[in-house]
């Protein structure tokens, strides 16, 4: 699959917190902006009640840190409206990434406390990353954690990700981006497509049937436009009656029907029934309507072939944020040593020193727990994977995976997780997290 990023030229710098620059500026004038560095991404907590999280956004997040730049447009802003001084600007319009930074592939599943990213440079080059950083991470591994739990509940039934009237326009591209990599098969949104490579898909709305004179004027149509492989919208009337009249007009070869309102278990039942009796045996059933991953498990009691899933993918259902933070965890001392630095306040507490992790597991290659090095690897006891992968070098991007790369990635790490990561009621990380210093 061919991978295209959002187009060149556009800077991201911009797309910060003005305290950012603010500390940015302050650090240059006492003198610790060139501090050496340790910042971390990670989340304190899973979203409640979730066993797992998923990792998404680092290729987009990698993209945009290829556009941080402070342009002319860019320096005006901040000067017109007085944001930093003179010396920071002129700090600013040199601006260019040149450390380390490690973290979890994308796609790979997290626990509290995984240290998905680790931002290695100066104080001063790695603290404006801070808004960028989390911006992405959260709005994608929000996604894509609820659509693993999705694809899971919907195990060989393929889900289509199709929330973009649900969404801001660029969230809804990302989105669509996130739920490929969790396993969604296809997406109806076209940009995602051309920027991203996801597969794209489609038939009509119930406006379509309304716009027609009669229910078989609208099937006609639409099978003389597509051919008798398409799907046909059966709910906009009387169900029954669409489905004799689907099977009439594009025959028992008739691709597909789509159920999007009322008890769907049901009338996927009955649907079948009669698709069966009318020697439609091979349309499928597809159905939509505000589907979550509790509605998909219910519904695999039924002749259902595939979900269409909007509302409830795109705001995470329930969980519209990852809750990940950005901390600083290690700076250089006056003695120039790096140590470990940590906030202490109540109930936000962060565990000072580098991490480094891996994801122990047992001779069967099932995961036992999620294992976190301070300060040095941890011990590896002949099963377990390194989970820190390096991204970028020296300031050189050096992660090439792919979006397909990713969404195998997440079935292979998802696949290392023991069954009870597939429940669906509420319950605690379903390995634990180990901390080794």
């Amino acid at each position: 699959m061919t991978q295209v990023t959002t187009p060149a030229g556009a800077s991201t710098a911009l797309l910060t917190d003005h305290y950012e620059l603010t500390m940015l500026s302050a650090a240059l004038r006492d003198g610790t902006a060139e501090r050496r560095s340790v910042f971390e991404a990670f989340g304190r907590r899973l979203p409640d009640g979730r066993r797992y999280g998923v990792v998404a956004g680092t290729g987009r997040l990698l993209d945009a840190l290829q556009q941080f730049r402070f342009a002319d447009a860019e320096l005006n802003f901040l000067r017109e409206h007085k944001v930093v001084d003179d010396p920071t600007l002129a700090w600013l319009a040199s601006y260019e990434f040149t450390g380390d930074i490690w973290g979890y592939a994308e796609g790979e599943v997290y626990f509290p406390g995984s240290p998905m990213l680790v931002v290695e440079s100066t104080f001063a080059e790695a603290v404006v990353l801070e808004t960028l950083v989390l911006s992405i991470l959260n709005h994608d591994t929000a996604i894509a954690s609820a659509a693993s739990r999705m694809t899971a509940a919907a195990e060989d039934r393929p889900c289509i990700e199709m929330g973009s009237r649900r969404t801001h326009e660029e969230a809804a591209v990302a989105a669509a981006r996130a739920a490929y990599i969790a396993g969604f098969s296809t997406t109806s949104n076209l940009e995602a497509g051309r920027r991203y490579g996801v597969p794209t898909t489609g038939t009509a709305a119930h406006a379509f049937t309304l716009l027609h004179d009669d229910e078989r004027t609208a099937f006609q149509s639409q099978v003389d436009t597509f051919g008798p492989s398409t799907t046909l919208l059966v709910d906009t009337y009387d169900v029954p009656n669409a489905v004799k009249l689907a099977v009439e007009i594009a025959g028992t070869e008739l691709g597909g029907v789509r159920l999007d309102s009322g008890d769907l278990l049901q009338q996927a039942r009955e649907v079948r029934e009669q698709l069966d009796s009318l020697g439609a045996t091979a349309t499928k059933i597809v159905v939509t309507s505000d589907l979550d991953e509790f509605a998909i498990a219910a519904l695999q009691a039924g002749p259902v072939d595939g979900y269409g899933v909007g509302t409830q993918l795109v705001t995470g259902s329930g969980a519209p944020t990852a809750g990940l933070v950005y901390k600083l965890v290690s700076r250089e001392d006056s003695a120039g040593e790096l140590q470990g630095v940590a906030k202490k306040s109540k109930d936000k507490t962060s565990i000072g020193g580098r991490k480094f992790a891996l994801r122990r597991r047992d001779p069967q290659g099932i995961a036992e727990a999620e294992v976190i090095g301070i300060g040095t690897p941890p011990t590896d006891d002949g099963d377990d994977r390194s989970l820190l992968v390096p991204l970028v070098e020296h300031g050189e991007r050096v992660f090439t995976a792919s979006l397909d790369d990713a969404r195998k990635h997440h079935g292979t790490s998802r696949g290392e997780l023991p069954p009870t990561a597939r429940q669906m009621s509420r319950g605690e990380p379903v390995i634990p997290t180990i901390y080794e210093q």
